[in-house]
């Protein structure tokens, strides 16, 4: 596990990929874009074969560079880091604090990786992720960038959030959590997994911002007398019992899903990139509701 430190001084638990996980999405990657830029080049060069050798020349460089170049960058662009061979590995690129990347290190990792990985062969790449400790290479260390896994085995006695107090019981069954993003509830998931760990003065500011920014995308407000951090454990708590009659509802001779099992916390904590404040420079400024929590997301 790596540990990156949020803004909000939150730690973050993320797998950084190794050499092997990397090599095997590169290698489908650039089969892939190899293949498109071999296609396009004979068919344009067929169309205009009646150009004179610059002309030609011309072409065959904008090719390379639309093609080996361009659309690298912008499937990282697009996708928030993930192309075909990240998504076929169950790999993510995020940036050095655990946010989504934006053009300018998508631009950075493309414009370095068509030296150090095809013109150099991947030499270079290789030996910098060996030597690097979190398995980055060159175009990774000048963007701000990392590799993360995406898919973590789920193993026994694997870290969940504590459970809320008993009378909460039935308070949130008519909240709407459908319109809620999967990148609040990782992050308020995060910090309900290690809220014992934090001091006092900073997690209740924490805790009321990610209160807010849940209730901002809900349109309720928290019971009368609730905390933060009890109002977060009671709608996480609901979201999760919600998901377990989903699942068991279409079973087979099952008139009613078996009982959640009690969850047991624990230190650790699984991979999970935070909550992004919306509006700013790290945001998508697309007028969702707002955030204030500082946690940025993987997707």
């Amino acid at each position: 596990m790596s540990e990156l430190v949020t803004g909000d001084a939150v730690v973050l638990g993320l797998r950084p990929a190794r050499l092997p996980s990397r090599a095997l999405a590169v290698c489908l990657d650039l089969v892939l874009v190899w293949v498109v830029y071999i296609a396009l080049t004979l068919a344009l060069l067929t169309a205009v074969s009646s150009l004179d050798v610059a002309a030609l020349a011309a072409v065959q460089v904008g090719l390379f560079l639309l093609i080996l170049v361009g659309v690298p960058i912008a499937v990282e662009t697009l996708t928030g880091g993930r192309s075909v061979g990240k998504i076929a590995a169950g790999l993510r690129v995020v940036r050095d604090d655990g946010g989504p990347i934006r053009f300018r290190h998508a631009l950075v990792r493309g414009a370095l990786g068509v030296v150090e990985i095809q013109l150099l062969f991947g030499l270079v790449a290789c030996a910098a992720s060996l030597v690097s400790e979190r398995g980055r290479r060159l175009g990774d260390v000048f963007a701000g960038t990392l590799v993360v896994r995406e898919r973590v085995p789920t193993v026994e006695g694997q870290a969940v959030p504590p459970p809320p107090p008993q009378w909460q019981s039935g308070q949130f069954a008519e909240i709407d959590l459908s319109r809620v993003p999967d990148a609040l509830w990782l992050a308020v998931r995060q910090f309900l997994l290690r809220v014992e760990q934090l001091d006092p003065a900073v997690r209740r500011p924490l805790a009321e911002r990610l209160a807010d920014d849940v209730r901002a995308w809900t349109g309720g407000s928290s019971p009368q007398g609730m905390s933060a951090v009890e109002y977060l454990a009671g709608v996480v708590a609901e979201r999760r019992e919600r998901e377990a009659r989903r699942v068991f509802a279409g079973a087979e001779g099952m008139s009613s899903p078996p009982p959640v099992p009690p969850p047991s916390p624990s230190s650790s904590a699984p991979p999970v990139a935070g909550w992004e404040r919306n509006g700013d420079e790290n945001g998508d400024g697309d007028g969702s509701p707002p955030s204030h929590s500082g946690f940025v997301p993987p997707s």
